[in-house]
């Protein structure tokens, strides 16, 4: 069975020295202990979620909270290349922490909500607070649970001006759009860099509208499809994800 995985404060485990003890406490112990039940001389890999992490192996559980590890090795992995980030609409529902979650385990790097005109859910004042919260809770969790040491970050959401001059800076910066009206290109075709940034843009349910697509594509975006079926918003995002990490050789 793989590690499981748990986050740490980076001045904390993280800097125990080869041999050295630490001990998991609080929400993250309590998770250990009472909820995975681990036992002495299980693995476990600590990490602060930003690329740092360390090897250890469960010396002893104590009380419901407090876990007791030895740390082995700790190792900082270096920022993937090219990085992918993901401007996602918001979507309906919890939909939106359902595109967070996949998009997590997909292994994308960054997620940024959008407020696009044609989004019916709008993120304001203290609803805007908590749902943000929601996704990067959501981005912590599923970063946990699929064993990775670099969390994907959940920016602040962006209008569409600030949206456009994240695709300016980007290596490479695209638009999904279905319609091919519009010239959208296969993804699946599209030269793509081997460092730097991408950025690509996913719509609402109600589409890109053409004012939005006209400032992107000003910016610098391509349009591109994935195929010839259309996805729903909140899928979207993990399925060009995992077409660009295949493509870029991350997943090589």
């Amino acid at each position: 069975m793989t590690a499981p995985v748990f986050v740490v404060d980076a001045a904390g485990g993280l800097d125990v020295p080869p041999g050295g003890r630490f001990v998991l406490d609080g929400p993250e112990g309590r998770h250990a202990v009472s909820v995975k039940r681990l036992r002495a001389g299980e693995d476990v890999v600590l990490t602060d979620g930003a690329g740092r992490w360390s090897r250890a192996v469960v010396l002893s559980a104590e009380g419901k909270d407090q876990l007791v590890v030895r740390v082995d090795s700790t190792t900082d992995d270096p920022p993937p290349a090219p990085r992918i980030t993901v401007v996602q609409a918001l979507p309906k529902g919890d939909r939106g922490e359902v595109a967070v979650e996949t998009m997590t385990e997909t292994g994308i790097d960054a997620i940024v909500p959008w407020q696009a005109s044609r989004c019916i859910t709008q993120w304001r004042g203290d609803r805007g607070a908590k749902s943000l919260a929601k996704w990067r809770s959501t981005a912590r969790e599923s970063g946990k649970q699929s064993r990775r040491t670099r969390f994907p970050e959940i920016a602040d959401a962006l209008s569409t001006k600030q949206v456009a001059r994240l695709l300016a800076d980007a290596d490479f910066a695209g638009v999904l759009h279905e319609d091919q009206e519009y010239g959208s290109e296969p993804l699946a075709a599209a030269e793509l860099p081997t460092r730097g940034e991408i950025v690509l843009v996913v719509g609402p349910e109600g589409g890109v509208s053409p004012d939005e697509l006209t400032a992107f594509t000003a910016a610098g975006a391509g349009v591109y499809r994935l195929g010839r079926s259309v996805l729903r918003t909140s899928t979207a995002g993990t399925v060009a994800g995992a077409l660009l990490l295949a493509r870029t050789g991350r997943w090589g």
